[in-house]
Parts: structure tokens; C-alpha cells; sequence
């Protein structure tokens, strides 16, 4: 796999809320995607922790296994995103600056050929095959919870006024459920903020991941393109893809 992966202020944000990692080994690749929540300073430390200790979980426990299984992924996966959640509940009650902040996040695992996916809240994954995105999570929002009712529809969601009002994060509550999904056949991956599509449709999206670019310079485009689209979130991209191309 071939990954890159960049995160950008954005156009009117002052700060940078969002967070990232990618971690590579002989047979794997793990990306996380965090978008931080409650102020100046709060945001930027909810998503920071949750990576931070997201990460060091997930590592701890697949190290303890003696042959990896899938099921062994998304045991440690999901026991990360736990743990994520209480660093983060833990922190915010030492300091009254941090009181109220939280995060999503998005975390993907590929292994022998398979995507293991981890989610909580409206961050994104999608796959990617002949460079179609398809939606693999589920957003936990306000929004998504008035389109599974039948009250509003695909296009009245993307300008809908509380469109960034989530229903689950970590740092909300003490006990989380994380989403899990395995995805396979797939090219690769993309990890992403809101900051991305709330800014950039599908069809501009798909044209630029099945453009003859490299990895790294579809996710500086991608990233362009939102802001040119208007930039109003901080926006991070992760790409994970089988094959490198020379543009």
C-alpha cells in the first residue's frame, strides 16, 4: 500500500482542530482520522489524545497475539477506541479550559488484502475500486438520523443547518460503541474529515481519485479543491492505495 496523508487548517478557521497518524509494517497499515471538538484548545488536545492512545492500545494488543486473526483485529481496535474515549473523559476533567471537549474518529486496519474499520462519529471512510469512492461508515449525526427517518433527503442533508451536529463522539459519554466494519476488494481507502465533503461532492471526489496523479498529489488536490469549494472546517485526507503513479 502506498499511503500519504495531510490535514489543512482551511479557509475561516483559526485553528487546527484535526489530527492524523499512519503507521506502517511488514503486513499491515493503520490510519487513524480524529476531528477534535470544544474550543481554542480543547479540540486540538481531544484529537491529539485519542490518536496518541488510540495507537498505543491497538499496538499493545495485536502485540500480545501470536498469529493475528481478524477477530483479533477488531477486538484491539475496538478495545483502542474505548480506551481513546476515556483519556479523553479523564483529561477533560483536569482542567476547566477542556471541560466539554471531544472527538470522532475513523481508523482503518488493512491486512492481507482487508480493510477492518473502526468509527465513531462523522468522520469518514469510503473504499475505493477503479477510483469510485463508496461510503463504508455511517455518520453519527443529527442529519444521518433525519435521512434513516425519511425526513429529508440526500441533497436538503448537505445544507441542512445542523449538519455539523453529531450524536456520538469520544468524550461525550463514559461508554462509547464504536461501528466496526471489514471491507475487501477494494484498491484502497480514504480516510477523512468533514471538512472534506461537506465541501467537495462526490462526483469531484471520484474524478480526482481516478485521475492519473500520485497518491500524494491526489490528497493535496482533494484538500485544494475543498477549499476552493469554500474551506470553512479544518479538512484531513488520508489515501491508502495499492499502486503509485508518476504524476
Amino acid at each position: 500500500m502506498i499511503s500519504y496523508g495531510k490535514t489543512d487548517r482551511g479557509k475561516l478557521r483559526k485553528h487546527n482542530e484535526d489530527s492524523f497518524s499512519i503507521s506502517e509494517g511488514d503486513d499491515y497499515v493503520s490510519a487513524v482520522v480524529c476531528d477534535g471538538m470544544g474550543g481554542v484548545h480543547g479540540g486540538s488536545v481531544a484529537s491529539e489524545l485519542a490518536i496518541c492512545v488510540y495507537n498505543d492500545v491497538l499496538f499493545k494488543e495485536i502485540g500480545k497475539e501470536c498469529s493475528l486473526t481478524g477477530q483479533a483485529i477488531k477486538n484491539a481496535m475496538t478495545a483502542a477506541a474505548v480506551a481513546a474515549n476515556l483519556a479523553v473523559i479523564e483529561r477533560a476533567a483536569t482542567d476547566e479550559d477542556l471541560t466539554g471537549m471531544g472527538t470522532t474518529l475513523v481508523a482503518c486496519f488493512i491486512w492481507r488484502g482487508k480493510a477492518f474499520v473502526v468509527n465513531v462519529g462523522d468522520s469518514r471512510l469510503y473504499r475505493i475500486i477503479d477510483g469510485v469512492s463508496e461510503q463504508v461508515t455511517k455518520d453519527h449525526s443529527f442529519v444521518q438520523f433525519l435521512l434513516d427517518s425519511g425526513k429529508i433527503t440526500e441533497s436538503e442533508a448537505m445544507v441542512h443547518p445542523n449538519r455539523n451536529v453529531i450524536t456520538r463522539a469520544l468524550g461525550a459519554a463514559l461508554l462509547v460503541e464504536p461501528d466496526f466494519f471489514t471491507v475487501d476488494e477494494l484498491d484502497g481507502v480514504m480516510l477523512c474529515s468533514d471538512g472534506l465533503i461537506n465541501y467537495l461532492d462526490k462526483e469531484r471526489i471520484d474524478s480526482i481519485l481516478s485521475s492519473e496523479l500520485s497518491v500524494k498529489k491526489k490528497v493535496n488536490s482533494l484538500i485544494s479543491a475543498a477549499n476552493k469549494g469554500g474551506g470553512g472546517d479544518n479538512i484531513t485526507v488520508i489515501l491508502l492505495m495499492k499502486e503509485e503513479n508518476d504524476g
